[in-house]
């Protein structure tokens, strides 16, 4: 009978262990989930701003073009 009480026992206490362990990397995976989510849309606004930044250049050189004092204007 002591056999079937230490077998039970360290079944007992192996399932908890894994439990815990299963929890755990489970929980870790989940953390790393949203980082790489906002990496990607970190990068995302980067372009966007990039852009942004493209078209504003290309609106002062042609309002540069065309009136020549909006500068002085409009600061």
């Amino acid at each position: 009978m002591e056999f079937f009480e230490f077998v039970i026992s360290l079944v007992a206490i192996g399932g908890t262990f894994v439990t815990i362990w299963v929890v755990l990397i489970y929980r870790r995976k989940e953390k790393k989930l949203p980082e790489a989510e906002q990496a990607c849309t970190l990068a995302e606004l980067t372009q966007m701003a990039d852009r942004m930044n493209q078209r504003i250049d290309t609106l002062e050189s042609i309002l540069d073009a065309e009136v020549p004092g909006w500068r002085e204007q409009h600061d």
